[in-house]
């Protein structure tokens, strides 16, 4: 009797999200990495980060004996998807922290993990939603204090327009995190393109708004550590666990960045920490176990 091949087995459920806290860990070293790059204009470090991502997403594909490139050859609709969720948010952040205070506009523009709970929800991806959403909003209000200890730098022009940029940019990323579900039989390794064409745009930003900086060698090895890293793995780790992980849960786990990012800083000796870091240590760690301690073995629909 014939029978039919077996169906591929669907990544571990809580496996996949704990993924995606690697791309949360990866996105902790973003600050002291981009510290290290400092002097260099944001458009040119975006392209150049992504830039060495795309690179070494190729050299990994060629040395690949099965399927190579053909993992490229999507529909249109996810590399749009990509390029818009993964451009759109780091061109709208960029603009935001240009017209309004670094700290606000920071703010607003961290309530994208928040938003992935809320929308979440309302996809009817799973029914239990109140803790996940404690969780994200004490995660909220502990990054509200870890921003409050920074030095709010004095940004030119209408606020108002810094404000929107960040808010949209949240949505954005938030929408590409949910929306990003509905890609589950697209590979992963898709993220190597999407990275070339992020980098392109990311060029001619650069060329049309920016004056191009030379990196030293302490600037290019921070940039090739970012487009390793931050702005590489991270951005293929959030992409598996996204599609298969539980939404709820990594929206209010990744209020954990900015707290690990902060502690970075300080141990690196780029920061003072302020007791009020403590509070939010409480809060962020409180929303955490809080989220996760709602989290059942039901796979999101």
């Amino acid at each position: 009797m014939n029978q039919s091949p077996p169906s591929k087995p669907r990544p571990a459920y809580l496996g996949s999200t704990a993924i995606g806290l690697t791309a949360v860990g990866l996105w902790s070293c973003l600050a002291l990495l981009t510290t290290l790059t400092t002097g260099i204009p944001p458009f040119q470090l975006l392209s150049l980060s992504f830039a060495v991502a795309f690179i070494a997403s190729v050299l990994i594909l060629a040395l690949r004996n099965v399927g190579g490139f053909s993992d490229w050859r999507q529909p249109w609709p996810v590399w749009a998807l990509g390029f818009i969720g993964i451009f759109s948010y780091h061109a709208l952040y960029f603009f935001a922290l240009k017209f309004a205070p670094a700290a606000e506009a920071s703010l607003i523009a961290y309530l994208w993990p928040l938003f992935i709970v809320l929308l979440s929800a309302l996809g009817g991806h799973h029914r239990r939603i109140f803790k996940q959403l404690l969780g994200a909003l004490l995660g909220l209000l502990g990054t509200l204090f870890i921003l409050l200890q920074k030095e709010t730098s004095v940004a030119q022009g209408s606020p108002i327009m810094g404000y929107l940029a960040a808010l949209a940019g949240a949505l954005v990323w938030a929408s590409y995190s949910v929306l990003n579900r509905r890609f589950q039989q697209i590979p992963s390794s898709v993220i190597g393109g999407i990275c070339g064409l992020v980098a392109l745009a990311g060029w001619m930003c650069h060329l049309l708004f920016e004056s191009p900086v030379q990196p030293n060698k302490q600037q290019w090895l921070a940039i090739i550590a970012l487009g390793l890293g931050p702005v590489g793995l991270a951005f293929f780790a959030w992409d598996h666990a996204t599609k298969y992980g539980h939404l709820g849960m990594l929206g209010a786990l990744s209020y954990l960045a900015p707290l690990i990012s902060t502690f970075l800083l300080f141990f690196a000796g780029k920061v003072e920490v302020q007791p009020i870091i403590l509070l939010s240590a409480l809060l962020i760690i409180s929303g955490a176990i809080i989220a996760t301690s709602s989290c059942t073995l039901e796979k999101d629909k």
